[in-house]
C-alpha cells in the first residue's frame, strides 16, 4: 500500500493509478504536463527506480521538449523553459541533512511563477513549503502504482484535470 498523505484528504483529493509499463507512465506524465500551471509545487515520491524521473521525462516529452532529460541527482536541479512555462526539476537524494537545501540556495525557485517537480523531498524537509500535489510512486510487479494526492485548491484542481485526462 501507498503511503497516506501528511494531513487530511478527502476521496476527491486522491486517487491511484496503475502503470502496468512505460507507455502507461507516459500517459500519466502527459496527464502531469496536460494540468501544470505557473508557481505549482509537485512532489515526486517513491524508491529507487519507482519511476520517478520517467515520469518528468514524461511530461516534459508532451510539452514537446525535445532535448535530454536526466536526473538531477549530481546537479540538484536541471532547469526547463517548455511551452512557456519555466519548470525546475530538482533531485534532493543525495542531501545528508535537510539545511543542504538552504546552504545551496534552491529557496529561491519556490514560491514564484515556476512549477518545481521535487524528487526525495524528505531529504529537504522541513525547508520545503507544502505542495500543491504529491504523486507517489511504488513498484508493483513489473509495472508501478501511481497515487496522485491534491493539496489546497491548486492541488485539487491539478488531480482532478490529471483524473480526467489519464
Amino acid at each position: 500500500m501507498i503511503p497516506e498523505a501528511h494531513g487530511p484528504h478527502d476521496s476527491d483529493s486522491a486517487f491511484e493509478l496503475t502503470l502496468p509499463d512505460e507507455e502507461a507512465t507516459a500517459r500519466l506524465g502527459a496527464a502531469l504536463a496536460g494540468s501544470l500551471a505557473p508557481g505549482l509545487l509537485i512532489f515526486l515520491e517513491g524508491d529507487l527506480g519507482a519511476g520517478k524521473t520517467s515520469l518528468t521525462r514524461a511530461a516534459l516529452r508532451a510539452l514537446n521538449f525535445h532535448g535530454s532529460v536526466k536526473s538531477p541527482t549530481y546537479t540538484l536541479i536541471e532547469p526547463y523553459t517548455v511551452s512557456r512555462l519555466d519548470l525546475y526539476h530538482f533531485d534532493f537524494y543525495r542531501f545528508t541533512d535537510p539545511d543542504e537545501y538552504l546552504e545551496a540556495g534552491l529557496d529561491e525557485y519556490f514560491g514564484g511563477p515556476g512549477i518545481c517537480i521535487v524528487e526525495w523531498p524528505d531529504k529537504a524537509a522541513p525547508h520545503l513549503p507544502a505542495p500543491d500535489l504529491r504523486i507517489l510512486l511504488r513498484i508493483d510487479g513489473a509495472g508501478r502504482r501511481a497515487q496522485v494526492i491534491g493539496q489546497g485548491a491548486r492541488g485539487l484542481e491539478c488531480a482532478n484535470k490529471i483524473r480526467e485526462i489519464a
